[in-house]
């Protein structure tokens, strides 16, 4: 047990932030700059695909773009979770991330030669990372119990705010001296080290919670998903080995010397699955939930950065035509934009991880923590419908995304921590990719309406933003009452 053991001096200094556990620093820290790199690789593409889009076909294409992804990750979804059936979480992890680095390197050189990239990469970006993204945290759910991960995620999400501050930070650099492809091959590159941690850690977690574990029934060749709940946990270890003896002991005739009766028989989580992704979350009440709150979440997001690409757009055009862009064009006036302007959100988004995410979860519990970011987004959009110039628009859309991409972030992956294996990886995808997506579809819509009848009023924009978080603090509610049902029960939901 970990608390039987001395805390190491890892142990010890992360307890500044968190309350980490003897013997559990060394994998909190590997998963930390896990999700530090990817981070860093997806906020030095998050601006090229700004700057490419914005160019290439103005910001309105850019809502559209963004609703053609919910279509696109319908079939990616269901793929993947084929791939999840059929393969260990390792290697199923391998496979799509040196997929999305493979498409790295295609998109430098593409560019690189002269090829219009920019609705391409606009899309692959946002499918990447939604997808990356949620695999890595279907994984970190996986080799935690609800416990350990209350307390640890927010240490582990350290990594990815640094690794947002880092990358904006790098890439701001790059663009002028090196145009947008060259931080393409680098963020590749980023991705493939960061395989080398992820089967780190992976091995590191087996032995410690899988050393009794029959290796023909661990992660390292079940498929990740599974029908398991956790798969060290000792009820679900005794029922599945009672049940197989029973079996071996009725092949070769024998009576068996207690055989598990009917009830106990449909407790023992199946090792395979033929349900699907989508399935998995319209018949799972509080998955269906999580589903709806990103959504809505993104909606609001998304109809909020479209008026920030509308606003800096302008700026842009009007600086580059009275000569104050200082010599850069449109494309990399915006990307700059957008570089400094990550840069602060991220920087803010690390400060709230370092020093308040786990004392927010740890005090005040998930079910609260959930509330808070529905609440900055109800006062940011409120501000923005008195003062809609780019200033307050820009300072506003900094606290409410610093506050996503940390103590939201931290929180919405934990609601899967009472969650099944099967869940954890399938479900995730949908929840995560899909319905952040389907957010983005209808803030196109929502930008189609007001473009085509409204005349781009950015007040309209942030009046549909409050009447959408009313709706998302509700449902936000809901779910953190079935989170604490299910932490209290200890069963995951069915």
């Amino acid at each position: 047990m970990n608390d039987e053991r001395k805390p190491s001096v890892v142990d010890r200094a992360l307890r500044i932030f968190a309350e980490v556990r003897a013997g559990e620093g060394i994998n909190v820290v590997i998963l930390a700059l896990n999700v530090f790199i990817l981070l860093t690789a997806y906020s030095m593409m998050k601006p090229l695909r700004s700057g490419l889009i914005l160019v290439e076909r103005g910001p309105e294409f850019t809502a559209y773009m963004s609703a053609a992804m919910a279509f696109i990750l319908i079939p990616v979804i269901a793929g993947y979770g084929k791939l999840a059936d059929r393969f260990p979480r390792r290697r199923l992890i391998n496979v799509v991330t040196l997929f999305f680095a493979g498409c790295c390197l295609a998109f430098f050189l593409a560019g690189s030669a002269g090829v219009q990239i920019g609705i391409v990469f606009f899309v692959w970006i946002g499918i990447f990372s939604a997808m990356i993204l949620a695999q890595f945290w279907g994984f970190a759910n996986d080799l935690y119990t609800n416990e350990e991960g209350e307390r640890l995620f927010p240490v582990v999400q350290i990594g990815g705010a640094a690794g947002a501050v880092v990358g904006s930070a790098v890439v701001g650099e790059m663009i002028a001296p090196f145009g947008l492809y060259l931080p393409m091959l680098f963020a590749g590159a980023l991705l493939v080290l960061s395989l080398l941690l992820t089967n780190w850690v992976d091995r590191r977690e087996r032995l410690r919670t899988e050393a009794t574990i029959d290796p023909k029934l661990s992660t390292a060749a079940s498929p990740a998903a599974t029908g398991e709940f956790r798969m060290d946990t000792g009820e679900f270890k005794n029922l599945r080995e009672a049940l197989k003896e029973a079996l071996e002991r009725e092949a070769r005739g024998e009576s068996p010397v207690e055989e598990p009766t009917a009830e106990r028989r449909r407790e023992v989580p199946e090792t395979e699955s033929t349900t699907g992704a989508f399935a998995l979350v319209f018949q799972t009440r509080y998955l269906l939930y999580i589903a709806i709150l990103i959504l809505l979440l993104n909606w609001v997001n998304t109809n909020g950065q479209s008026l920030l690409y509308f606003l800096i757009t302008d700026t842009a055009e009007k600086a580059v035509g009275a000569g104050t862009a200082g010599g850069l064009d449109a494309g990399q006036y915006i990307g700059t934009f957008y570089a400094g302007f990550e840069k602060w959100v991220n920087i803010a988004g690390l400060v709230i991880q370092l020093f308040v995410v786990s004392r927010v979860m740890k005090y005040f519990g998930v079910h609260i923590a959930i509330m808070i970011l529905p609440l900055i987004a109800l006062g940011s959009y409120a501000l923005i419908a008195v003062y809609p110039v780019l200033t307050y628009v820009r300072w506003a859309k900094t606290a409410e995304n610093s506050t996503d991409y940390s103590l939201q972030n931290t929180v919405q992956h934990a609601l899967f921590l009472p969650t099944t294996r099967e869940q954890k990886y399938k479900a995730k995808q949908v929840t995560d990719s899909f319905s952040k997506r389907a957010g983005d579809t209808l803030a196109a819509l929502t930008v189609f309406v007001v473009v085509n009848f409204l005349g781009t009023n950015i007040r309209f924009f942030a009046l549909v933003n409050i009447v959408l978080v009313l709706v998302w603090s509700a449902v936000a509610y809901r779910i953190g009452r079935e989170y604490k049902e299910l932490v209290r029960t200890g069963r995951p939901p069915a």
